[in-house]
């Protein structure tokens, strides 16, 4: 592939059955707590996401599936139809501008609080870290409080959160999105069942691999039958600890690759790998591929990727797609700023104290290259 070739990878269409995106540049999801009461979205989340329509495909902020799924306070839910109907604003603005948007469908497991749900947190095992979440604070206000201690999901929980899962994605089409993505990492309910210290049961959800990997096939296989699998994606971590108290799972890589094997005959829309945030090891090239030789559909990578590393890890085969994160917060025209070269707006320290709750400032006030020009002439 020649130089010039390499440049433009990130900025071919990628199609894969009814799976078709303009640009192979996501927008990763990024909680930003802006929704009213009732969790429901807001106009300027809708303005918010508009604004960076040309993305390829755009990935929302994690949407709790139900009051339990719940763990950070001003987040979007998609499981009343309040809710719903507060989605189809956003979707239908994002459309109008050429883009497509997945929702992120996500259930926290023990990281949360009761102060949030009103319930306490359920997990696979009774286990608690060391962990915090945005939530109420005892004066007032919100900010960072500490999880507290949750009980054992029991086995029909297990099948009603299952449900949950298909609802949920099923509320999605009704919202007007093109498509799901399921939260299976950074040490959310999912991820919890998959690794050995926060899943110490004894059931057909505990012990084995192939059982810690039962929830994960049983919730997408849910979803896949609700809305086809074209539409469904997973988000996974297995080099990051994310809310496991600092613990690397010493078998989740093997694991991952025997999910990848089963997730292969469905023909998902992609599979998408969290990397390089938190307490994280580096994904060594071996492992991407491993990945390779078991699952040969459409990857997304996310995590501190440049323009230019985003297309080399194209180029070498290893994903089809590249999410970006914090980039598009200070960039909302993203796309065309790689495209032309142009300077990025940085993220500054005071950032990111606008990242959690507020209104516009730090949200949709960011201006476009051709506004900042603009603004300067």
């Amino acid at each position: 592939m020649k130089n010039t070739e390499l440049k433009e990878s990130l900025f071919q269409a990628l199609e894969f059955g009814n799976f078709k995106v303009n640009n192979r540049i996501a927008m990763a999801p990024m909680t930003r707590s802006r929704t009213k009461e009732g969790d429901v979205p807001t106009e300027i989340m809708a303005k918010y996401y508009e604004q960076r329509s040309s993305a390829g495909l755009i990935i929302t902020e994690g949407a709790p599936i139900s009051i339990v799924g719940r763990g950070y306070s001003l987040t979007p839910g998609i499981y009343t139809q309040e809710q719903i109907e507060g989605w189809k604003p956003l979707t239908e603005a994002v459309h109008k501008k050429g883009g497509k948007i997945f929702i992120q469908l996500w259930h926290v497991g023990r990281r949360s609080h009761s102060s949030i749900t009103g319930v306490t947190p359920l997990a696979p095992s009774a286990k608690k870290v060391a962990d915090k979440v945005f939530g109420p604070l005892k004066e007032e206000g919100y900010g960072m409080i500490e999880t507290e201690m949750p009980k054992a999901i029991r086995k029909e929980e297990i099948q009603s959160t299952i449900a949950d899962f298909a609802t949920a994605a099923k509320a999605a089409m009704e919202a007007g999105f093109d498509g799901v993505e399921i939260h299976g990492a950074h040490g959310y309910l999912i991820d919890q069942f998959l690794r050995l210290d926060s899943n110490v049961r004894t059931d057909e959800y505990g012990g084995s691999q192939e059982n810690r990997m039962r929830i994960l096939l049983e919730v997408v296989n849910a979803v896949v039958n609700e809305i086809g699998a074209d539409k469904v994606s997973i988000r996974l971590s297995p080099f990051v600890s994310e809310g496991a108290g600092g613990v690397h799972d010493p078998e989740i890589v093997e694991l991952t690759l025997k999910v990848l094997k089963e997730l292969q005959k469905l023909n998902l829309a992609f599979v998408h790998f969290s990397e390089n945030i938190s307490d994280y090891k580096e994904v060594p090239e071996s492992f991407r591929k491993e990945v390779r030789e078991v699952y040969t559909n459409p990857i997304m990578v996310c995590g501190k990727y440049t323009k230019e590393s985003g297309s080399e890890i194209i180029h070498k085969g290893y994903a089809d797609m590249v999410a970006y994160g914090q980039p598009f917060i200070t960039n909302p025209d993203l796309v065309t700023r790689f495209k032309n070269d142009f300077a990025l707006t940085e993220l500054h320290s005071e950032s990111h104290s606008t990242f959690y709750g507020g209104g516009e400032e730090g949200f949709t006030d960011y201006p476009t290259y051709e506004e900042m020009k603009a603004e300067q002439n």
